[in-house]
């Protein structure tokens, strides 16, 4: 199965736990059966690999979220970088030529693309198989998944087939309804739309090029902040004529706000949190390393981490968007390729950061020109490299590297250091990559 994951957004819909550079789908909030904690894009990439272990998984994504990714699925997997945000049928378009430029995927074989964050069970990607079976076998162009509705929702599309066959032809498609015209919709046998479908890869690299001049996937990428943003839907799918439907019946959730999210987890609680026995149908999901308390609150979800706290009615909780686009603040928390940093403290002319580098990582070789920067160790063990000179590092160890100097830090173990930044001028901008000097 060739399955391309759609990976976008930044599911400002889950602040505080989200932000610009940390979408939803890399919070760490399902249970796994070893009592650890595993992000959205964590249970579906295990989800695919557990029904198809020879599945070439692509993950279409920003360049914001390459560190998030490797971070927390490894090296391995595919990814079919966005330089920039321009809706789904681009980068749809983009990861069709990657796939077939970079991959050497032939024309003739069928492609899946679905969400990267559906709360699913194990039958949905059973069911991406057959639907990607249908699209390679099928006179469709399209293979559309319809999944059963189970209320009448106002959030989704709805897709209209011509019989109740388990594959149908298509008869048309309705946008998102109010709630009296979805029960309408789904009395005349309506399924919801949830953006999954599968066709041969060749049908979408030729109308791409119908849509797009362009030649191969290195000039798609170079241009691409000069395309259209439109979705695939607009772009392909309201035009197609060949198209069919596969119904799904199974357990489907589009978790994106937080009453949706709290219905999934499994516990009442994450992180450090008490709740007195006047709570009722109370959630706290809490990243630092305080306690939460909480005491007679009824239908409310409680969220901290370092980027902020939120506590609200779990209805309210839907519209905290325009809200949280009023927040200006510095990044406190985000996960990179080699680990993971958070803020620590903020003053005019400093910033502390703790950081952790995962065993084996290291950042890249690099200098600042506006500020001064000091490590002391706290744990672990590894190797720091300052002006070309390297040296081991274990806990208690301080290394200072003034403006100018180049300087890097590598994780013989997991290893983690505060970071003191000292200057007028701090700025994530005031950094330049270098190469690495012979040793």
């Amino acid at each position: 199965m060739n399955i391309v994951l759609l990976s976008g957004g930044s599911g400002k819909r889950l602040w505080p736990l989200s932000n610009d550079t940390r979408s939803k789908q890399f919070i760490k909030i399902f249970k796994t059966g070893d009592g650890e904690y595993e992000s959205m894009v964590q249970r579906v990439y295990r989800q695919i690999l557990s029904v198809d272990r020879e599945a070439e998984v692509t993950i279409a994504t920003s360049k914001s979220q390459v560190s998030a990714i490797h971070n927390q699925l490894g090296g391995n997997v595919g990814i079919s970088v966005e330089p920039c945000r321009r809706d789904t049928f681009p980068a749809i378009a983009l990861a069709a030529a990657y796939l077939h430029d970079v991959r050497g995927i032939p024309e003739e074989e069928a492609v899946v693309v679905c969400p990267v964050d559906p709360y699913v069970e194990e039958d949905y990607f059973r069911a991406l198989g057959k639907l990607g079976d249908r699209a390679a076998a099928s006179g469709a162009n399209l293979v559309l998944m319809g999944i059963e509705p189970t209320y009448p929702s106002a959030k989704y599309g709805y897709i209209i087939p011509e019989t109740e066959e388990d594959i149908s032809s298509v008869s048309m498609f309705k946008e998102k309804p109010e709630e009296r015209q979805a029960r309408e919709y789904i009395a005349q046998g309506a399924l919801w739309n949830g953006g999954v479908f599968a066709f041969r890869l060749g049908y979408v690299l030729g109308r791409a090029h119908e849509l797009i001049e362009f030649n191969g996937y290195r000039d798609l990428f170079d241009k691409y902040d000069t395309l259209e943003k439109i979705s695939f839907d607009y772009a392909v799918v309201e035009h197609e004529r060949q198209i069919e439907v596969m119904r799904f019946a199974g357990m489907w959730k589009d978790i994106g706000t937080w009453n949706t999210l709290t219905e999934a987890m499994e516990s009442e609680t994450i992180g450090k949190a008490i709740l007195n026995d006047g709570c009722r149908g109370v959630h706290v999901v809490n990243e630092l390393n305080v306690p939460v308390l909480c005491m007679g609150l009824r239908d409310m979800v409680v969220a901290a981490s370092p980027e902020g706290i939120l506590v609200s009615d779990l209805n309210q909780s839907s519209y905290i968007k325009p809200y949280v686009d009023e927040i200006d603040q510095q990044i406190m928390f985000a996960e990179k390729s080699w680990g993971s940093f958070q803020v620590i403290d903020i003053e005019e002319n400093s910033m502390t950061i703790k950081v952790t580098l995962n065993a084996g990582h290291g950042m890249n070789y690099h200098s600042h020109e506006q500020r001064d920067e000091v490590w002391t160790v706290v744990s672990g063990r590894g190797r720091a490299v300052v002006d070309g000179r390297e040296r081991p590092v274990t806990v208690g160890d301080v290394v200072r590297m003034p403006a100018g100097v180049p300087h890097t830090i590598m994780a013989d173990t997991r290893l983690q250091v505060i970071e003191v930044q000292l200057g007028s001028e701090i700025s994530v901008h005031d950094k330049k990559k270098l190469e690495m000097p012979e040793r």
